[in-house]
């Protein structure tokens, strides 16, 4: 916790040159407020103590690495390893950042949660901790979203929050976004839980530091298992926060090769995708500067994923810090891959991923042939895929 305090003092906003503040007038007051609080709690020893409870009594921390025999040994070459975010409560590990977030809102005083979701594990996950604490909540999903992540939604109302529909633009993450935004500043007694390592300073800094739970924990099980790190760490990358939450534990060792996994949706040649760092360029975004899909016009493209939770036309500014920088490649894989990847991790290892992990789980495939014996991939499965089976089995034949 003390050198995320670190982080948030010295870095103030910037990974190289993406990142910063780029709001309103009217908005900084209320991110300055954040900053302090963040900064605050991340030197307290009590905070720290209550978030790491919560996560191992709550959340059922620390999350399993799985070794997948099977598939390591049908794929001949190197060994297949995930860190199974999928088996935490709420299903995915949006849940390590609401629980730290919604403990520092509680810190300030503030009484009502609003969040944005895409594929709707951060609106399950935020909703959850509301419960929890005792706070009102209020989530924005695209109504596009809204259909096809229909499960999530239902658990979102069972657990007492209010699902707002968004119906304009393309009614998808983007849009859940804006609406969350402009909620937050008509509000000044909201508390904007942001799912991703996006937004303005301090949120791609403070999410980062709530999921970096996930790499550390996944570097010192894999030199338990091993005795020794992985040599490949990849991750699907959609704003980035499963990503960036695994990443962090291995960025200072050179010999782990750190790949992103961007959705390629019906090709990088189409318009129909949303790999923003393969396909995108600096710009500014939701109040910070990073890599972003745009049309002629400089207005952020629409963008297509069949994973509700990977269809943003940004990306988290480390990542985009990474790529140019060199310390991390990112790819891009497409619908199709992810689906056939989903079928194989389902039927070779009795494990159902989320449409977004399964991103990840594709490129890690196409890797393992080329590999030695020796070499090993871990891949964050970021989250369960219950709620994409209705958008997955009619493509497999299996309504």
């Amino acid at each position: 916790m003390k050198s995320m305090r670190k982080e948030v003092e010295a870095r103030k906003g910037y990974f190289g040159t993406f990142g910063g503040s780029y709001v309103p007038e009217q908005l900084q007051p209320r991110l300055d407020e954040l900053e302090a609080a963040l900064s605050s709690a991340m030197g307290d020893d009590l905070f720290a103590m209550e978030f790491t409870r919560l996560l191992k009594e709550y959340v059922g921390r620390p999350s399993a690495l799985t070794y997948c025999e099977n598939i390591s040994r049908n794929y001949g070459g190197g060994r297949f390893f995930l860190k199974r975010e999928d088996l935490n409560h709420t299903g995915a590990h949006k849940i390590n950042n609401t629980i730290g977030q919604a403990l520092l809102a509680k810190r300030m005083g503030k009484k009502e949660l609003i969040a944005e979701t895409g594929a709707g594990m951060h609106g399950t996950a935020t909703a959850t901790v509301a419960a929890l604490m005792g706070m009102k909540c209020t989530i924005y999903m695209g109504a596009v979203d809204v259909q096809r992540q229909a499960p999530n939604v239902l658990r979102m109302k069972a657990l007492g929050a209010e699902v707002v529909s968004v119906k304009h633009g393309q009614q998808t993450l983007k849009e859940a976004v804006d609406a969350a935004l402009e909620a937050y500043v008509m509000n000044p007694d909201t508390f904007y839980l942001l799912g991703s390592a996006v937004g303005p300073h301090p949120f791609p800094t403070m999410v980062r530091g709530f999921q970096r739970v996930i790499g550390g924990e996944a570097r010192e099980q894999f030199l338990a298992r091993e005795g020794k790190l992985p040599d490949h760490v990849v991750a699907c990358v959609g704003g980035g926060s499963n990503a960036i939450g695994i990443f962090s534990a291995f960025l200072d060792d050179a010999n782990v090769k750190i790949i992103g996994v961007e959705p390629a949706g019906r090709g990088l040649e189409t318009k129909e995708h949303a790999a923003t760092l393969m396909k995108g360029k600096p710009g500014i975004i939701h109040g910070f500067r990073t890599y972003v899909l745009t049309e002629d016009d400089g207005e952020p493209s629409p963008v297509y994923s069949i994973s509700a939770g990977l269809d943003y036309p940004g990306v988290g500014p480390e990542h985009a810090h990474l790529m140019e920088s060199g310390r991390a490649s990112y790819v891009s894989v497409t619908d199709d891959e992810a689906v056939d990847a989903f079928q194989v991790l389902c039927r070779s290892e009795g494990i159902i991923p989320a449409l977004e992990s399964s991103h990840a789980v594709a490129h890690a495939l196409k890797m393992l042939p080329a590999l030695s014996k020796e070499e090993t991939v871990l891949v964050n499965l970021s989250g369960r895929g219950d709620k994409d089976l209705d958008s997955v089995l009619p493509l497999l034949g299996l309504e």
